[in-house]
């Protein structure tokens, strides 16, 4: 090699040089692949994805075929620069070759590559599969038996080499997923994904309708009175229940409404026999199994009962729906709102508001593992029921009961508190 003109020898090192910088960006290239992306092109016949996949399906190969070509190299590099400065500066070329090559290889055959590759995977794994595989099938031997040693190094320290990477995506991480996909999915289908995942923490007692506010028919009102109620109801399934609502009989669907009348009056006989059995719930079902149970039992209306069996409320299956892609009927005995902005920044809220509701209305974070309205939380907090007047601090939320009326807490002025 000493024979050997110069130009040649730094045409090898810039040649070595750029090797080095190859084996360094497919390393971080291959690392940094998007692993579902990837599976996505493999489905879609991608030649650049399924070369990639099989070098991936053994990573620990993969990284010894790398870091071997990549150390080979090198070492070349480093001889023929060591060569090149002996020549050019007698014994002292040894330390400038080592800092110079140092700071090349630095620069051009790592940093460099490797950022590229980062930033850009697909356009640097992909070639570079070109050239890796058939590599992988040449230096087999080689790899295998360096392999072999650090494998069995590996065993020792409690690590199966021959298992990939954890692929599956948990709730939380899938969640960040959609949530920082930006354009790739427009923002309302983005909100749907997101509450698709959040019915598995929410259950229905979380959004039914209290018994308080339950539209329905009681039998023992008079005919009138139930005539009344199936002209003006604004729902299409209404709860049957004799005495109290804690007594269910039956479900009677609108469209039906025409059987249960003879010549404009109340068939009694005939609404008994147009209801559907009542549907019972647990109070504590998550959402997510009550959609399916929804869907299998071929029911649209369930009536939620606690753990002795009193009905705590009503959930419909549009109120799991709305719970996914956002309110898409509108209920028309609800005249009134419940949130009232103020000039000073504050809201007047009605107490017998959900918690839920308010938080979404007013991206407020109030807690939600307790009582489900407004009242129920304040008095939760005062842990008895207030004389008059009083303020309180809920998490970072300043509340103040302006109304109270028989058991509840009417109205609170509420508003976060300031830094």
């Amino acid at each position: 090699m000493n024979e050997a003109p110069l130009g040649l020898l730094f045409s090898v090192l810039a040649a070595l040089i750029l090797l080095s910088g190859f084996f360094s960006g497919s390393e971080t290239g291959m690392m940094s692949l998007n692993r579902y992306r990837l599976k996505h092109l493999r489905s879609q016949d991608h030649r650049g994805a399924r070369r990639a996949s099989a070098l991936l399906e053994r990573p620990d190969r993969l990284i010894g075929l790398i870091l071997i070509g990549n150390n080979l190299v090198n070492i070349a590099a480093s001889a023929i620069a060591t060569v090149i400065a002996i020549r050019l500066y007698g014994d002292a070329g040894i330390v400038i070759a080592t800092f110079l090559l140092t700071l090349v290889i630095l620069i051009f055959a790592e940093i460099t590559p490797k950022t590229i590759a980062a930033l850009h995977p697909e356009g640097v794994s992909f070639p570079a599969s070109v050239v890796l595989l058939p590599l992988l099938k040449v230096l087999y031997p080689l790899v295998m038996a360096v392999n072999t040693v650090t494998n069995g190094l590996l065993r020792l320290l409690g690590v199966d080499p021959s298992r990939g990477g954890d692929e599956h995506v948990s709730t939380e991480e899938l969640r960040t997923i959609v949530t920082e996909a930006g354009a790739l999915i427009p923002q309302r289908h983005r909100g749907m994904l997101v509450n698709i995942l959040d019915l598995e923490a929410i259950t229905v007692d979380d959004i039914m309708v209290p018994r308080t506010e339950v539209y329905g028919i009681d039998l023992d009102d008079d005919d009138d009175t139930i005539l009344a109620a199936i002209q003006n109801s604004t729902h299409t399934l209404l709860p049957v229940w004799r005495d109290d609502i804690n007594n269910v009989t039956g479900v009677l669907h609108l469209r039906n409404a025409g059987r249960v009348l003879t010549d404009g009056r109340l068939d009694r006989a005939a609404l008994e026999r147009e209801m559907d059995k009542p549907y019972y719930i647990p109070e504590s079902t998550p959402l997510h199994t009550q959609l399916l149970n929804f869907q299998k039992q071929k029911r649209r209306l369930a009536i939620v009962v606690d753990e002795y069996g009193d009905v705590m409320g009503l959930v419909a299956l549009a109120d799991i729906l709305e719970e996914i892609v956002g309110e898409f009927t509108s209920n028309l005995s609800d005249t009134d709102d419940e949130i009232f902005p103020q000039r000073d920044g504050s809201y007047l809220i009605t107490g017998t508001a959900s918690v839920r509701d308010i938080n979404k209305a007013l991206d407020w974070e109030l807690p939600t593992d307790g009582p489900k309205t407004l009242s129920g939380l304040v008095l939760e907090y005062l842990e008895s029921f207030p004389d008059g007047a009083v303020g309180l601090t809920v998490d970072r939320y300043r509340l103040e009961i302006l109304e109270l009326g028989g058991n509840i807490v009417r109205t609170v002025r509420a508003r976060p508190e300031t830094a």
